[in-house]
């Protein structure tokens, strides 16, 4: 927020005093060395001895018809801006620096400010294009600085109506950015101004004392001369000449002393003539004259020539001294921001003095292209310092992915910030990728491993099985075997059909042994256990003893087919009694009886195949 200066209305010894310890509005252009009325050097010396130009009372009648034009101007702005405003004197400091602004009126809400100047052309020309020339605009962005402020109005008028040119102004941020740089480089070297020598008087240029009158006056001989004397004096006079240029005053004694050596030359050709016209021949007044004369045009043109060549030096020196003092600034911006990441900052020193031909106004051209050139690359180096603070921030554990810093921190902050969130996000999305195929490639390597031990473990669990069913078959073959030598011991069946068990199980073991597989195994396991049921064939004819109670629809209900009793015969049993229609048998039947079936199938099963 500002501060207003009560004490200090504008026109006052305070508000002098004021205006002396602090930048102010009116003052920026020239900081910045766009002024249209004072250099930029002549600012640093105002600010650093306090000492200012007295008012002509020309000037001081043009700033008392601006003051009562802007008095008449005040109703008529305010009836544009539609608000009252009040002249004001503020101060605010802004990183650092002491700024003023002598407000010609500012709002209550402190949105608007209003600025006035004299009507001129060139004002109205510049308002009916829309835009103000530095000198202008400089100002307003300090006032709008120091305000706060929205915008500004500005007029130049008359005082009347009809002439007052109203234009509107909003801050923009290139030139804010601009004006504060200006003054930081202004102040920086307000801090190391140092006195120059004191400026002498307009430079008049000197020439020589003047050689005493040549007088000549021959007959057929010299009767009267006194030109070995004016020889002497004039040889002296030409040794005393000046031939160390360095100021504008040697430079100008110079250039005059050129003219007077022509001026020497032609006076004594004019004497010799003269002579000549007195007699034919006089040797030694000739030579006299020549040697004088000779004299006079070879300083006339070592002199020439030291100007002209002095005067060039001085303008490569100057220009030269600019380079340098531009080239260490950008080395302490460097360093400032820890790395090399200027860029080269153009400056045309060359092309700033031509045209010029003081020495003053060469240095002066020089030095306000030299502060133009360091406010452009301290807004650099601010834009740079800002840039790496966001890369800082937005970076973070990505700081690899900008290599290109050098590049990248000379943009626009807005720009940067965009650029390194898309390269984050663009990082991102390919990291995320690549960590989905990495998860996806050991998701499918997961799932084959997981098929493959599957497979492994179906492959063992079916040779386990199928071992299982191995040793099962074989137990049942060894079982058969056992219950077939039972049965023929206990000669309980015909001994065809137990030969015909003996060589099936035989038959089971040599497949076995031969290697099946899982339904071969199953396949040979059941005909293995069909032929252990002759095993219980040793208490058969004790179970026969009994009453038949089984009868043939109970057998095929077991089985889960009909069987008639003729079929039964076939497979070589009788029915062991009748219950009316129903032919009953033995329960210790069924064993054999199944056993028989299985046979009879397999002989079917074997004559399909055959």
């Amino acid at each position: 927020m500002y501060q207003v200066l009560t004490d200090a209305p504008q026109g006052s010894p305070s508000w002098h005093a004021a205006r002396a310890k602090h930048l102010c509005a009116s003052e920026a252009a020239a900081a910045l060395g766009l002024s249209k009325y004072t250099t930029r050097d002549e600012l640093l010396r105002q600010k650093a001895t306090g000492l200012t130009e007295e008012v002509s009372p020309a000037k001081q009648r043009l700033f008392d018809a601006g003051h009562q034009a802007e008095a008449l101007a005040r109703p008529i702005a305010e009836g544009i801006a539609g608000t009252e405003f009040f002249p004001v004197v503020a101060t605010r400091e802004v990183e650092g620096m002491p700024l003023l602004a002598s407000f010609d009126g500012i709002d209550l809400l402190d949105e608007v400010i209003w600025e006035h100047k004299l009507l001129n052309d060139s004002l109205v020309q510049q308002v009916q294009a829309g835009d103000l020339e530095p000198h202008y605009y400089l100002q307003l962005e300090h006032q709008l600085l120091v305000s706060g402020a929205t915008r500004a109005l500005f007029t130049t008028s008359d005082g009347t109506p009809e002439g007052t040119h109203p234009l509107w102004y909003e801050s923009k941020p290139e030139r804010r950015a601009q004006l504060i740089a200006g003054w930081k480089q202004f102040a920086a070297d307000l801090a190391a101004w140092v006195p120059s020598e004191a400026k002498p008087a307009p430079v008049v240029g000197k020439t020589p004392d003047n050689l005493p009158a040549l007088l000549i006056q021959v007959t057929g001989a010299v009767t009267a001369s006194n030109l070995p004397e004016y020889k002497a004096h004039a040889l002296e006079v030409f040794k005393g000449i000046n031939r160390t240029l360095a100021t504008d005053q040697d430079f100008a004694t110079a250039e005059s002393t050129v003219k007077w050596c022509a001026d020497v030359e032609s006076r004594l050709a004019a004497a010799k003539e003269h002579a000549l016209s007195q007699t034919a021949t006089i040797d030694e007044l000739f030579r006299t004259i020549d040697d004088i004369s000779a004299e006079a045009r070879r300083t006339r043109l070592e002199l020439d020539k030291l100007v002209k060549a002095r005067k060039e030096e001085i303008r490569g020196e100057i220009v030269a001294g600019g380079v340098a003092a531009l080239r260490e600034h950008i080395a302490n911006l460097n360093t400032r921001l820890g790395k090399p990441y200027m860029p080269p900052v153009p400056a045309d020193f060359a092309g700033v003095i031509k045209g010029k031909r003081m020495v003053d106004s060469l240095r002066g051209a020089v030095n306000d292209e030299l502060a133009r050139a360091k406010i452009a690359a301290s807004e650099i180096a601010d834009r740079i310092q800002i840039n790496l603070g966001t890369l800082r921030e937005l970076a973070g554990a990505h700081a690899f992915l900008f290599a290109d810093t050098a590049t990248i921190v000379l943009k626009q902050p807005d720009d940067l910030a965009m650029l390194v969130k898309a390269r984050i996000a663009e990082h991102q999305a390919a990291e995320q990728a690549r960590l989905d195929a990495e998860r996806e490639r050991i998701r499918q390597e997961e799932a084959a491993k997981l098929q493959r031990e599957a497979r492994e473990a179906e492959a063992r669990a079916e040779r386990e099985r199928q071992e299982v069913m191995r040793q099962q078959v074989l137990q049942a073959e060894r079982d058969a075997q056992a219950g077939i030598a039972e049965a023929r011991a206990a000669e309980v069946l015909p001994a065809p059909l137990l030969d015909d068990l003996a060589s099936l199980a035989a038959d089971f073991k040599n497949d076995v042994v031969a290697g099946i597989d899982a339904d071969q195994a199953i396949s040979a396991a059941q005909r293995a256990a069909a032929a252990t049921v002759v095993v219980p064939m040793r208490a058969a004819p004790a179970e026969r003893t009994g009453t038949p109670t089984l009868k043939l629809g109970q057998i095929g209900e077991r089985l889960g087919f009909a069987l008639t009793a003729d079929f039964l015969k076939g497979l070589g049993f009788e029915p062991a009694a009748m219950d009316r229609a129903s032919k009953l048998y033995h329960e210790a039947d069924f064993p054999l009886i199944l056993a028989a079936l299985v046979r009879h199938i397999e002989q079917v099963q074997a004559k399909a195949a055959a």
